[in-house]
């Protein structure tokens, strides 16, 4: 799962990118995307409550559900920011917004490891 969210997050960061780079403000055709990641990251937050609940050991459960909650909270406040803000710089807040969600699924991966 951890592959799946972080390939997905990817991939919106580098259509934000691009989207900056053509001084471009987040569209329509981004929104499915987010929504695409956000539910990933739902079930992910789900997936990892059952494991955890089962009993899998984590060497600080408190750090990685911090990162479970930034994960789910980057999104759709990038996503706020972006509806605001209908400049160029909506793509750049989304596209580190998804990049912080790809190094927080580094992070969870090292941590359940």
């Amino acid at each position: 799962m951890l592959v799946v969210v972080g390939v997905l997050a990817t991939a919106l960061t580098v259509c934000s990118i691009v989207r900056a780079a053509r001084n471009a403000p987040v569209t329509g055709g981004q929104i499915p995307w987010m929504i695409v990641v956000e539910a990933a990251l739902v079930v992910q937050a789900g997936v990892i409550g059952v494991l955890q609940a089962r009993g899998h050991p984590v060497a600080d459960a408190v750090l990685l559900w911090g990162y479970v909650v930034t994960s789910l909270l980057m999104l759709p406040v990038a996503f706020g920011w972006a509806f605001v803000e209908r400049t160029r710089w909506s793509s750049v807040v989304l596209a580190i917004a998804a990049a912080v969600v790809v190094v927080l699924q580094v992070r969870l991966w090292q941590l359940w490891q």
